[in-house]
């Protein structure tokens, strides 16, 4: 079989299907009859896209496709855009389609399927950041949704020969990757994951049970404080994302001091972007620097507030099955390995790591809470040994993860 050919078995496909729907939708317990789902999918992952659609509509739900060409290498279709748009086409915001959209649907799921890794190098990064800020209403409105709890979501991975070459892999081994970290090897994976979410949830407990000031993050990597910030929880476990195996919080970026290096490569906007290093100061970045297209991480972080964290995270090693460099976030950011993996992302916050009810705060309140707005959410990952402590708000100090492990 030659490899650009080799695609997952028709069972494989089916229990991936199957996972995204009926649990990762709707929190873990996945869709209603009668729920809207939006399906985003590009022409490469159609076997997947296809097997999503019979499981929506074997559920009793209705399907709304969005789906797109792909890269190949006669046709660079997402860069045709950006080497084309004028000003006006960059700010265009279709505001009716987009708002029917989002009150159309109770769910999305979108399928990752790169055929090209690097199909907008060298587009001005100033581009690609309006192009963001055009479309930050679209992200709102559906905030606004999910956070009233009429909107879920969920990301998947369809392997690409382009993925899995930039990761070292044949697609083969990259598919294992895949079909391991998602359970889709057991004959339940569905039963699986709830099993190892109930674990996973005993953790979050002990974390949101503790009544902390701040995080101290110290490796060879890093000296980093995170102020976690009132009303907030950590979350998990909730079928955002698969596979997920992270515990993270919204934290109060006013209170980032210190710095942190990242030893994962970083994929955004169509470039590869390695050896980064950023250092806070009053919550703000105040030195960043690349090995690789450091003027595409600079750009970024002068889009509006992408400059301050939003996001916190850890995850246990003794929980993700992922071992490989996979050269994509939705995976990276759940590797386990030897330390397991700590990350930040740069820009906008969760509002569901709020302690309450979040359709309650106004814009102003969110702020005066210190969640972060941006156009921009970017994880940024480090597989380096870390050692995190907790700082409580009576003085005392407890180690919450060393090892890459929890140790509540």
């Amino acid at each position: 079989m030659k490899e650009a050919s080799y695609k997952p078995s028709q069972k494989i496909l089916e229990k991936y299907a199957k996972v995204l729907v009926n649990f990762a939708l709707n929190s873990g317990k996945g869709i209603k009859k009668g729920d809207v789902v939006n399906i985003i999918a590009e022409e490469y992952s159609k076997p997947l896209f296809l097997e999503l659609r019979k499981a929506v509509w074997k559920s009793g739900g209705h399907v709304i496709s969005t789906y797109y060409p792909s890269n190949d290498e006669e046709y660079n279709v997402d860069r045709d855009f950006f080497d084309n748009a004028q000003e006006e086409q960059l700010s265009f915001f279709p505001s009716k389609h987009l708002k029917g959209l989002i009150d159309e649907i109770d769910h999305s799921v979108f399928i990752i399927s790169e055929t090209n890794k690097h199909a907008l190098k060298g587009i001005e990064p100033k581009k690609l950041m309006q192009r963001g800020k055009t479309m930050k209403p679209y992200m709102e409105w559906r905030n606004q949704k999910e956070n009233a709890g009429k909107f879920t979501w969920t990301l998947g991975l369809y392997g690409t020969p382009a993925m899995a070459k930039e990761a070292g892999m044949s697609l083969e081994e990259y598919w294992d990757q895949i079909i391991k970290a998602c359970y889709l090897d057991k004959k339940d994976p569905i039963a699986t994951w709830k099993a190892l979410y109930k674990k996973l949830e005993a953790y979050r407990q002990k974390f949101n049970a503790l009544d902390v000031d701040k995080f101290h993050v110290e490796g060879p990597d890093a000296d980093l404080w995170i102020k976690y910030g009132e009303k907030r929880s950590w979350m998990g476990g909730s079928g955002r994302n698969v596979p997920s195996f992270e515990l993270f919080t919204s934290p109060d970026w006013r209170g980032t001091e210190g710095w942190i290096k990242f030893n994962q490569p970083l994929y955004r906007y169509g470039n590869l972007i390695d050896g980064v290093r950023l250092e806070f100061k009053n919550g703000k970045v105040i030195r960043s620097s690349a090995t690789k297209n450091e003027r595409v991480l600079k750009e970024m972080i002068a889009t509006e507030n992408a400059d301050k964290v939003g996001e916190f995270s850890l995850t246990d090693k003794r929980f993700s099955r992922i071992t490989k460099f996979m050269a994509e976030t939705l995976f990276d950011e759940n590797v386990g390995g030897a330390n397991g993996n700590t990350h930040i992302a740069l820009g906008n916050a969760y509002h569901d790591c709020y302690s309450g009810d979040p359709s309650k705060p106004t814009k102003k309140e969110w702020a005066a809470l210190g969640y972060n707005d941006s156009s921009v959410h970017t994880d940024i990952v480090s597989t380096a040994p870390r050692t995190v402590t907790a700082h409580m708000k009576d003085g005392s100090t407890k180690v919450v993860y060393k090892n890459g492990q929890y140790v509540l």
